[in-house]
């Protein structure tokens, strides 16, 4: 079985890449999904990170408010300074747990599969030598913004001071480029890009 890392900055359009390596019969975990699981109530990262970062980042349900975490751990302009590596700390060895125990149950219905793990930290967090191939995607910063603006629904303006406040807890893209086995540049259309990553997956095959 082939392991693939596809990661990139944020709002570089990993999920759209990641979801043509799909239809084209790659499979499929995304780390945000696995660490949203991990942070349901009454789950060990839960638990963790509540403690730590307190119940003021909760919603009156007693789910984690996602916006208010993200605040907490990457800080706030000359305000509250960043802990994204303590909240690092808590999450990340159980989502590469779940990673790697969903890549063993993969090689063990198919051998010859391709199994993709997509997450945005996954050089940030030293996890690349699990991987056979690694694939960076990347964006010019303009789209970027405007990604993240769309996503959020907010100005462009404010995507822009959070998508510098986020790059800044991440490796730059250059960095990443240096060290992928392939690059897939989404800063044209979708055509452009399904074009790119139907070369990869025939170079991987």
């Amino acid at each position: 079985m082939l392991k693939l890392g596809l990661t990139g900055g944020i709002a570089s359009g990993k999920s759209v890449v990641g979801e043509i390596f799909v239809k084209l019969g790659a499979h499929l975990i995304q780390a945000d999904a696995v660490a949203h699981s991990l942070m349901q109530p009454g789950r060990a990262v839960y638990e963790e990170v509540v403690r730590r970062f307190g119940r003021e980042i909760l919603n009156p349900d007693g789910s984690i408010n996602r916006p208010r975490l993200a605040e907490a751990a990457f800080g706030t302009p000359g305000g509250v300074p960043p802990r994204v590596m303590e909240l690092n700390e808590i999450v990340h060895p159980a989502v590469i747990d779940d990673e790697n125990k969903w890549m063993e149950e993969i090689a063990r219905r198919d051998p010859n599969a391709i199994a993709i793990v997509e997450a945005a930290l996954i050089l940030e967090s030293g996890g690349a030598s699990r991987f056979d191939r690694l694939i960076v995607v990347t964006c010019n910063p303009g789209q970027r913004i405007q990604r993240f603006a769309r996503r959020l629904g907010i100005s462009e303006e404010a995507a822009r001071a959070e998508v510098a406040r986020r790059m800044a807890a991440q490796i730059p893209d250059e960095e990443k480029i240096k060290a992928a086995d392939f690059v897939i540049d989404n800063s044209g259309s979708l055509n452009a890009t399904e074009q790119q990553v139907q070369r990869v997956f025939a170079a991987l095959r």
